[in-house]
């Protein structure tokens, strides 16, 4: 037989296999996956509910009353101050690092993203110990933009590395100027990247909790957790917790709505051309050196300074804390369940949007996606409700904790372990369930072999979320369970920033994987 009929005869095989064993998915992943959307729904079943059954008249008067007037303006300014801000920020940084021979450009790339490894309370108790008069608005946008700058830089700088420079040669061939260029020519080609990391700053700007409190600065979020503390959950925590909902529902209706439809992808034969990063003469080099190097100062020198200054003060006495190293224990062992249970669970949704994506996997999928957009305090009065009244047993347990992270912190998991699968070939699968092996066995033994790389990334950024997570921790945690950043906050709220020290300090530490691997995944997307 000729090389010829037996490719032919292998490709005939392997397409009746794969139509054998590809016509349905197995019952047990779509009901897992049905399963797991219906309870990322929660949250906004639960502002539903709450609302139907307040009523109109009360929902009138607990929504249309100054209180909430004061702080939807809060929010507003806070969200409009702040975003135009962290985007020149952060563009004109990747710009500097990605496009020009800046010196040291690779040091300050690294440096750029290192603000991630530092929880935004964090640097609101270095700022607050530094100056403690800041408080109010000013405060809120100037430590928000040093804490988050770096969600626009991120995105913009793979970007950067992607551009071909031969659409940017072209336009200046005809006379454009260089700023022109830029403007015309390169900025619409960042717009997907600016938009994208301006709608997770929105949304953590929404969410935030201790950054504000401790700079006394009214959210929604600082509101919600007050009006819990003082009426236990009342119909007003409710209300506000719907109309934040709303809010962050606006803000992904606005940012599907400005992505537009055009597309800026190169077309032709051959590979895009290498980038020449732009000279910069001694001048303007010095000169440049000043936004990265201001930042730095901000964004990492204040913190580290101050922290460090602290733990001068205290001495080797504050790490002898009767709590500290509990709270170590219990954070890593919170971790570390909810990291495997949350990637455990995203297996089957990875997997079906990979291997069938028809519409109704795609709707589950993207319930995962809005409910983790919801602040963690909505999820947190949600799950407080329905245990009180349907599930008293897991009321304030760990159970409860976990899954709130798991309804926070899904996707994490769910985007690395989709990549890892769509990497995975099919056909082995296939040839594994022809032998003999059940679906779970040849999913076990082929593709989660294959993508246990992506399953790892998943799982290492859902294990830092939930070391850093402090609002839904606060009002769900049982009795006596203190993490890294409860504990960082009750002794905060003591004005005790000598013993907060070694908290914050040892979350930057379990931090710092996080930035590198953000870093590392921005190279790779770069293909660099």
């Amino acid at each position: 037989m000729s090389n010829v009929s037996i490719n032919a005869a292998q490709a005939v095989l392997g397409h009746s296999v794969a139509r054998r064993y590809q016509q349905r998915p197995g019952r047990w992943m779509v009901v897992s996956a049905v399963l797991l959307s219906l309870l990322a729904l929660l949250p906004l079943g639960f502002v539903i509910g709450v609302a139907i059954d307040t009523g109109w008249q009360t929902v009138k008067t607990l929504v249309f009353r100054p209180r909430v007037g004061e702080l939807l303006i809060n929010t507003l300014l806070l969200v409009v101050l702040t975003l135009p801000i962290c985007a020149l920020l952060g563009v004109a940084l990747a710009w500097l690092t990605e496009r020009t021979r800046l010196p040291g450009r690779r040091i300050w790339s690294v440096l750029a993203i290192a603000p991630l490894a530092i929880p935004a309370f964090v640097q609101s108790y270095a700022w607050i110990s530094l100056l403690p008069g800041m408080h109010g608005l000013a405060a809120g946008v100037f430590i928000s933009v040093v804490a988050y700058f770096p969600f626009i830089y991120l995105p913009v700088s793979a970007v950067l590395r992607r551009l071909d420079p031969g659409i940017e040669d072209v336009a200046t061939s005809l006379g454009t100027k260089p700023l022109a260029v830029f403007f015309r020519v390169i900025l619409p080609q960042l717009k997907l990247a600016i938009w994208g990391g301006a709608l997770l700053i929105a949304l953590h700007l929404l969410a935030e909790y201790g950054l504000y409190a401790m700079i006394r600065f009214d959210t929604f979020t600082t509101a919600i957790f007050d009006q819990f503390q003082s009426t236990f959950n009342g119909a007003a925590a409710n209300m506000l917790a719907g109309v934040l909902v709303l809010c962050c529902l606006g803000l992904l209706v606005v940012e599907a709505a400005s992505r537009g439809r055009a597309r800026y992808a190169r077309v032709g034969s051959g590979s895009a051309r290498s980038q020449n990063p732009y000279p910069l003469s001694p001048v303007a080099g010095m000169l440049c050196q000043l936004l990265p190097l201001a930042l730095t100062a901000l964004a990492l020198g204040v913190p580290f300074i101050t922290l460090t200054r602290w733990l001068y003060l205290g001495g080797f006495a504050i790490w002898d804390n009767s709590d500290l190293w509990p709270a170590l224990r219990q954070t890593l062992a919170l971790a570390a369940s909810g990291a495997l249970i949350i990637t455990l669970c995203a297996i089957p949704m990875a997997w079906l949007s990979v291997r069938y994506p028809a519409r109704l996997y795609r709707v589950l999928e993207g319930c995962n996606y809005v409910t983790s957009s919801l602040p963690g305090i909505v999820v947190a009065l949600a799950l407080v409700t329905i245990t009180i009244h349907a599930f008293r047993p897991i009321y304030q347990t760990e159970i409860t904790l976990l899954l709130a992270y798991l309804l926070m912190f899904m996707p994490r998991a769910l985007i690395n372990l989709r990549a890892g699968i769509a990497q995975a070939p099919v056909e082995l699968e296939n040839v594994a369930r022809s032998l003999g092996r059940t679906p779970l066995q040849a999913l076990c033994s082929t593709t989660l072999r294959l993508a246990a790389p992506g399953a790892a990334a998943g799982a290492a950024l859902v294990f830092l979320a939930i070391t850093n997570e402090l609002t839904a921790t606060l009002l769900l945690a049982p009795n006596g369970t203190r993490t890294l950043a409860t504990g960082f906050w009750a002794l905060t709220s003591e004005i005790d920033y000598v013993a907060a020290a070694p908290y914050a300090l040892i979350m930057v530490v379990l931090s710092l994987p996080l930035t590198w691997l953000l870093y590392s995944q921005s190279k790779r997307t770069a293909g660099l």
